[in-house]
């Protein structure tokens, strides 16, 4: 009986060279079979892209988010604004037939800049264009006047530092790179109070300038007394350099009412379209809610929100159900560091497990180029396949690592992420200014982008497989 056995397994043999069983007793795909299976997407990739950039979805996200800046306006962390946004989106969602549309509780930081101003008092009188930095604290009531060294770097500003004592710092940092030079204004304050200033403007962390300042976030450090601190614009900073150059003294009144509040409830916003086939499987698509107090935030981030929520809905006019759930999540307080991301994520990474890869579009919506992505060789070679799909419209390029502050939690921890990559030239002109309003959107360039976020997490979401880790 041993040698009959043995004779059967060994005819059976051959079958088998060269794969390897499943425990269910399929056989693994190969990278063939899987592009074999993203090609049959094909006709459902043009459909999504007829929906979105020719039919009858044609400028909807633009036009939804005009309604929605012009109704609401900007929308800071802990305002009313804030506030409403979350409640109108909520009511949208619902009235567009998306299920599971729910609110899941956050706390969120309440910072509010007050009255502010700021006077050149010497060598002439001259009106200072500026926006306080979130979380600065105030002057006293009286403001601050006080002369001012201008510096054009950390090390310069450490070699003065005995110039230093008692002024005003004034950074007068090139721009190199929105990531580079980002530091100057979350550090700036800190490392002036270190030499003893008195508080700190910061040139705008911007490429171009119409006397724009340019607000955002900044640290302070527990073991250093926190500073009034604002940004300036480009053109106040360069003049105060080549004043400084020339050896004027420049005397600068500065006046700040910021109020920093307990933290706030708030809401990251949710919306689903329920897998048909594994449910408890997630593709995650997602913007932030929130924006700065100045403009009304329809680039920064309400592009990225609404073509997200423009991906299921254009899913749901097709009649399409991916095999697993495509859930829309629009954060709160993302601009304060992923505030509202980070609780979500811990409230959910039981399930990390589940979760196929998470998206942001947090970089403008502009003329889209393709997709950052981080993840593993595989799963970056099946993503490379995917976006294959969008040769209609000409983006298919897949760039190395993905951007988004609200999905970072989960990519540190495996799960493979993307991020729409876009025309960024002159994404930081507005960008935490006064002039990121609707008149920045391009519904055009939006139709584009919603075509390719949504052609990217439907076939994502409705693979036989989850992308390898």
């Amino acid at each position: 009986m041993k040698h009959v056995f043995l004779i059967f397994f060994m005819n059976l043999l051959p079958q088998y060279v060269g794969k390897s069983l499943r425990r269910d007793d399929s056989y693994p795909k190969t990278f063939e079979d899987i592009k074999n299976e993203i090609a049959g997407y094909t006709g459902v990739a043009k459909a999504i892209i007829d929906l979105a950039v020719h039919g009858k979805a044609q400028n909807r996200s633009y036009e939804r988010l005009a309604v929605f800046a012009d109704t609401i306006g900007p929308r800071l962390s802990g305002s009313k604004n804030l506030d409403a946004a979350i409640k109108y989106m909520f009511s949208a969602l619902q009235e567009d037939g998306l299920e599971n549309v729910h609110l899941e509780p956050v706390k969120i930081p309440h910072w509010e800049r007050g009255e502010e101003f700021a006077v050149m008092l010497e060598p002439r009188n001259h009106s200072i264009a500026i926006l306080g930095l979130g979380s600065s604290v105030a002057t006293p009531p009286e403001g601050i006047t006080a002369e001012v060294i201008v510096v054009a770097s950390f090390d310069e500003l450490h070699r003065r530092a005995q110039e230093a004592k008692g002024k005003i710092v004034v950074y007068n940092e090139p721009f190199i790179s929105y990531g580079e030079t980002v530091r100057y204004r979350s550090q700036g304050a800190v490392e002036a109070a270190k030499v003893g200033a008195v508080a700190s403007l910061i040139r705008s962390i911007a490429s171009f300038s119409i006397h724009s300042p340019h607000t955002g976030w900044q640290n302070y450090h527990p073991d250093v007394p926190p500073i009034p601190t604002a940004c300036i614009s480009v053109e106040d900073a360069e003049m105060m350099s080549r004043m400084s150059f020339r050896g004027t003294k420049i005397v600068v009144h500065l006046k700040m009412g910021a109020k920093t509040y307990p933290d706030s409830p708030s809401f990251n916003t949710v919306a689903e379209i329920v897998g048909s086939k594994y449910p408890e499987q997630i593709v995650l698509v997602s913007g932030h809610l929130d924006s700065w107090d100045v403009g009304q935030g329809a680039m920064d981030d309400g592009g990225g929100a609404f073509i997200s929520w423009e991906a299921l809905s254009l899913i749901k006019d097709l009649g399409l159900r991916p095999k697993r759930t495509l859930r829309l999540v629009l954060w709160t307080a993302e601009e304060q560091g992923g505030i509202g991301a980070e609780q979500y994520y811990q409230l959910h990474k039981e399930n990390i497990s589940n979760f196929d890869i998470v998206m942001e579009s947090d970089e403008g919506t502009f003329k889209p180029s393709g997709l950052g992505f981080t993840g593993n060789a595989k799963a970056r070679d099946i993503v490379k396949e995917i976006m294959s799909l969008l040769q209609p419209i000409n983006v298919t390029d897949v760039y190395d690592n993905a951007d988004g502050t609200d999905i970072d939690y989960w990519m540190r921890d495996g799960v493979p992420g993307a991020s729409l990559r876009d025309d960024l030239s002159k994404y930081f002109w507005f960008h935490h200014s006064q002039g990121d309003t609707m008149t920045v959107q391009d519904p055009n360039q939006m139709n584009l982008c919603a075509a390719v976020w949504t052609v990217v997490s439907y076939v994502i979401a409705d693979m036989e497989e989850m992308l390898p880790r």
